[in-house]
């Protein structure tokens, strides 16, 4: 009698050629795992986002879009160090680099390389060369109304990276600034920045700031009331709407020149989409502070407010901001300084803060500004 012939059977083979087919089947596709690491990215779970990047480069060891995404999530977590490595290996002479370098990579470590400033203008412009040289040709390259969405993205990051190179120009802790170049420079490179996208209101802005450098207000009250007015009266959701530290910065700027009521309306936009931004606390606080300054030395009230109402709102607002920046351990410590400095002179000056359930940041302090007729323009004056 014949050996048995095991039961392995084509049925078995079958079942396990089935269920491997199942398995396969379930695996999410590469697109798919770029997709959700970029969700979870703009969702600001980048732990999560790390590891959908890893699942991707585990299948695709050479895929530049998960790499990118995960030197974004390692850069979001503060691993600075493992951020710069991934962007590097973008970039030649990495062996792993594509054969067209990502301008990404460069502006990426251009933030990073706050270190080394000559470092950081290199790779500033050669994300710059990099973007003009897909943008050379264009013949629409100006004309914003018909660029594409990639170009549109292509020109805003030239104007960023030119802006970058001028803030690293005009920082006071290198010394850069005290180039005898330094100003023809910026000029040159806001200039440049302003032919790739006329009316950019980040380059503007710059530009403003540059001219308060050179001593030279109404230029620079010029340049800001252009910016503004370029998206001042856009949705608080809609994405030309420059990102809040630029606004910030503008606000820094309206304080300079004494332009309290644009500084306020721009803060009230900042407050609505975010009302635990400490530094926005801060510069109504100071906005306030300012205007009873004014108010109090001129012996009338200013926008139809005393200086009494209106260090009673800089005291309150100054308080929430002392409160935000403790409880959220926020690093800036010099302005949380500044804060305790202003409080203490309203304190002096028998300004005590509202008390409980009295409602001192509601607004009413500045109705005359809230109140307004949406579409009128704010003289700037």
């Amino acid at each position: 009698m014949g050996r048995a012939r095991p039961k392995t059977s084509k049925a078995k083979l079958l079942g396990a050629s089935s269920a491997t087919a199942a398995e396969n089947k379930s695996e999410p596709t590469i697109p798919a795992l770029l997709e959700k690491a970029q969700e979870l990215i703009i969702q600001c779970d980048y732990e999560l986002a790390e590891r959908f990047s890893r699942r991707v480069l585990e299948r695709e060891p050479h895929n530049f879009d998960a790499r990118e995404l995960l030197g974004v999530a390692q850069l979001e977590q503060g691993e600075l160090e493992a951020a710069k490595a991934t962007f590097q290996s973008l970039l030649p002479p990495s062996q792993t680099a594509p054969s067209t370098p990502p301008s990404s990579a460069h502006l990426y470590l251009a933030q990073l390389s706050d270190d080394d400033p000559h470092l950081a203008l290199q790779h500033y412009q050669a994300a710059v060369d990099i973007l003009t040289a897909r943008l050379k040709g264009k013949d629409r390259a100006t004309d914003s109304a018909s660029l594409t969405d990639d170009e549109s993205e292509m020109q805003r990051n030239v104007v960023r990276a030119l802006i970058g190179m001028v803030e690293i120009w005009m920082d006071p802790s290198y010394d850069l600034c005290f180039d005898p170049t330094a100003e023809h420079t910026c000029e040159n490179l806001l200039n440049m920045a302003l032919q790739v996208d006329p009316g950019n209101a980040e380059a503007l802005q710059a530009l403003a700031s540059v001219r308060l450098s050179q001593q030279r207000p109404d230029d620079a009250k010029a340049c800001l009331e252009q910016a503004w007015t370029s998206w001042k009266d856009f949705d608080l959701d809609d994405s030309r709407l420059p990102p809040i530290p630029t606004r910030l910065a503008l606000v820094k700027m309206f304080l300079e020149l004494a332009l309290y009521t644009p500084a306020l309306l721009v803060l009230q936009g900042i407050m609505a989409s975010d009302d635990q931004e400490v530094e926005a606390w801060y510069l109504e606080g100071w906005c306030f502070f300012l205007m009873a300054e004014e108010a109090r030395e001129k012996e009338e009230p200013l926008d139809g407010l005393t200086w009494q109402e209106l260090a009673k709102d800089a005291r309150d607002c100054l308080e929430t901001c002392h409160m935000l920046h403790v409880s959220q351990e926020h690093p800036d410590t010099p302005l949380l300084d500044h804060v305790k400095e202003l409080i203490e002179k309203l304190e002096a000056l028998g300004v005590h803060l509202s008390p409980p359930g009295e409602d001192g940041e509601d607004g009413e302090g500045w109705e005359s500004v809230e109140g307004s007729d949406e579409d009128e323009d704010v003289e700037m004056s």
